[in-house]
């Protein structure tokens, strides 16, 4: 049986600022200290799901500044299979500004730089490793056309897509019909259904209408609150882990790649959500994207020694 996980999506260089209170508009911050990590959605999902014990492979466009050779050295460290991670020249790889206040609230400025490179005829070149694939992730950081293009070889080749719709921008949304999990968090919901997403029915309301355009999983993720998923047959609710956040930077990509993890693992859809909400809140408590996602271990143990509400499965 299949089980590696392709990610086909994006990855950047993270400069950023962490400071006890985010800026108002044209306010300077002066004692805020600096990191520098690695990110973009794309990567965070790849790593995060490696590290959460799944075998995955990660399709990228990389630039060749000097942060690149320690970025794919991290992805080889991580046990990435990173054979289709393409270099172009005379560009940089893509880069984040993040600036972290208090509670792990965060300003974001993404430059795509190389990510924008990744063509439909470089997932050609990655048809090796597509052909491998029991699931594929994508999010929304890489250009249109071959979003669109990964979407009708999968549904050639009867590959399932869990499509992280992050960052929420137009697109035609027909492409929800060709996904088995769309992955949305309350913002994305609420652009995606033309409606606010805030209370518990608001948000029961809108993965119906998600579910309307075709997706066949929903899932929303809710921060502090925790996720809600509806299928054809069952809708659960999942409560959040409860911790200290510091950072939220990559919580949703961490809980993407996580579940996607538990289910080519055969979990069922309660105990994936709860796989993915511990990782996801393990990783809340770090500074920075890729270095906060947990490791397999930490995430068993810390399902093991934390209490969290009884989720809520109804089957319909």
């Amino acid at each position: 049986m299949k089980n590696k996980i392709v990610v086909i999506g994006s990855s950047n260089v993270d400069l950023i600022m962490k400071m006890d209170r985010l800026p108002e508009k044209g306010e300077t911050i002066t004692d805020a200290g600096f990191f520098q990590v690695y990110g973009g959605k794309g990567a965070n999902q790849a790593v995060g799901a490696a590290r959460a014990g799944g075998n995955v492979a990660f399709v990228n466009c990389v630039g060749n500044d000097a942060y690149t050779p320690q970025m794919l050295e991290n992805f080889r460290n991580d046990g990435l299979d990173i054979r289709f991670v393409f270099q172009e020249t005379d560009i940089a790889s893509g880069h984040a500004l993040v600036m972290i206040g208090g509670e792990g609230n965060n300003y974001l400025s993404v430059a795509p730089g190389a990510n924008y490179k990744l063509t439909p005829e470089l997932i050609d070149r990655s048809m090796p490793v597509i052909d491998e694939a029991a699931m594929i992730i994508m999010q929304y950081e890489i250009p249109v056309e071959t979003i669109k293009y990964v979407f009708r070889i999968a549904e050639a080749k009867d590959i399932p897509v869990m499509w992280n719709f992050a960052p929420a921008r137009s697109f035609d949304l027909s492409y929800v019909a060709k996904t088995a999990i769309l992955v949305v968090n309350e913002t994305e919901a609420a652009f995606l259904c033309g409606q606010q997403v805030e209370t518990d029915e608001e948000v029961e309301l809108a993965a119906k209408k998600l579910q309307e355009l075709g997706a066949s999983l929903v899932i929303i993720t809710l921060g502090k609150r925790g996720a809600f998923a509806l299928s054809a047959i069952e809708k659960v609710a999942v409560p959040a882990f409860k911790v200290n956040a510091v950072d939220t930077t990559s919580a949703g990509d961490v809980f993407c790649g996580s579940f996607a993890v538990a289910q080519t693992e055969g979990k069922s859809l309660t105990d994936s959500l709860r796989f993915a909400s511990a990782a996801s809140a393990i990783c809340v408590t770090r500074i920075g994207a890729q270095p906060s996602a947990p490791t397999r271990k930490e995430i068993d143990e810390f399902i093991g020694n934390n209490y969290v509400e009884k989720s809520h499965s109804i089957v319909i």
